[in-house]
């Protein structure tokens, strides 16, 4: 059987992130119009995300062994199955049902962008490892674009349920066109594995005393977080504070991942060509520190043509780090556990995601506005850069002069 070409992984793999983030984001961009049926504040989305990412700290932990026994694809198409079940879940519109359905939704999710690491990890070239990462992750904010810009449309034709039944069996639809790859994709399977709680001790060990990696994924939840505060709430912002209708507000959501897209791909290139992705990691965070800082201080005076571009800025930077962000973890983890690395790196960012969306609609009603919310997010990405930047080397008289050797050395 011939190999597999390099851009079908990726464009098989940009197509689970496309249905995949299209899922999470669906019930975020529809809030306003599921507000008034379902008795709930639109500003409560960040609770659908924290959810969301509960559900995915139950299967995070196992990502790595159900990878290794049933193969990157068959994980990737069961998630994405899952995924179109939990939004079908949200139609009902009963309180329950959207608690089950964002539960449901991490739960499919949470494996799915681990397996994406481990299929593609042994079939890059080191050199070119973080553009061709960032290639496969342009599907994350591809995903959000399409639920920002066609979910909206969906609503005047179908309705709010229409919209999510569509994106359910969009997901079923992506997991069944992955099955002429599924053969050859996963030949490294290894279906006798056992699976049980050691995995989970397993993916935790890779924490300890591994000061590298502990820095990536720590700047990728303070990244995330400005991710998500965006992706979640930037759509009700603009309906509730500067007055736009649901699909205006749609349209600029799709700008900004318009900008994830680009950003994805420059700054693969410029960690790639640098050879610096740490430096990389934190001139992201800086700069995605700034567009928080926008974010909080939009209001009803703002022209046009200053919330598109604030809105492509932000996704230029906080949603442009994800591809160089799990390149630098797949470098770092040790030989044959990419899949375990990646696990963790998802685990310990839906910890945080747990917290920070829902922090975030809080904030919304303690205070009644979103600019205390961004603020915050623009100081976690602000510390996060500044732990991001390696140290720099001792000069020359500063260096520890080597102890002399004892007579047992010499």
């Amino acid at each position: 059987m011939p190999p597999i070409s390099i851009w079908l992984v990726v464009l098989a793999l940009m197509a689970v992130h496309l249905a995949g983030t299209g899922s999470y984001y669906a019930v975020p961009v529809l809030a306003p119009a599921m507000s008034p049926d379902v008795g709930l504040p639109a500003s409560l989305a960040g609770f659908n995300t924290s959810l969301a990412y509960c559900g995915a700290l139950i299967t995070g932990p196992f990502a790595s062994a159900l990878i290794l026994r049933f193969g990157g694809v068959r994980v990737s198409q069961v998630g994405l199955v899952v995924c179109g079940f939990g939004l079908a879940l949200a139609a009902f519109g009963a309180l329950p049902m959207l608690v089950a359905s964002a539960m449901t939704l991490g739960i499919g999710h949470g494996p799915v962008t681990p397996a994406g690491s481990h299929i593609l990890a042994g079939r890059v070239p080191a050199r070119r490892r973080s553009f061709i990462f960032s290639i496969k992750q342009t599907g994350v904010p591809a995903g959000a674009m399409l639920a920002g810009a066609v979910l909206p449309l969906i609503v005047l034709a179908g309705g709010w349920r229409g919209a999510l039944l569509a994106m359910s069996a969009f997901c079923v639809l992506v997991a069944l066109a992955l099955q002429p790859v599924r053969a050859r994709l996963d030949a490294d399977r290894r279906p006798g594995m056992r699976i049980g709680l050691g995995d989970i001790s397993r993916t935790f060990s890779l924490w300890r005393g591994h000061v590298a990696l502990r820095r990536v994924v720590g700047s990728g939840c303070a990244l995330g977080a400005a991710q998500f505060c965006f992706g979640s709430f930037f759509t009700t912002l603009q309906v509730e504070v500067l007055g736009y209708s649901l699909v205006a507000a749609g349209f600029n959501l799709s700008a900004g991942q318009v900008g994830g897209i680009v950003g994805r791909v420059f700054w693969g290139v410029v960690a790639d060509r640098t050879g610096a992705p740490r430096l990389t990691m934190a001139a992201l965070c800086f700069l995605a520190a700034g567009c928080c800082a926008l974010l909080a201080l939009a209001g009803p005076g703002w022209p046009v043509w200053a919330v598109t571009a604030t809105a492509m800025l932000s996704g230029f930077t906080s949603i442009g780090w994800n591809g160089v962000q799990l390149a630098e973890v797949a470098r770092l983890a040790p030989p044959g556990q990419v899949g375990a690395a990646t696990a963790l790196n998802g685990f310990v960012f839906s910890f945080a995601m747990l917290f920070t969306p829902s922090g975030f609609s809080g904030l919304v009603g303690y205070t009644g506005g979103y600019g205390l919310g961004y603020a915050l997010c623009a100081l976690w990405c602000v510390a996060a850069g500044l732990w991001m930047i390696p140290a720099p080397p001792l000069p020359a008289h500063m260096q520890p002069v080597p102890a002399e050797p004892g007579p047992s050395q010499r």
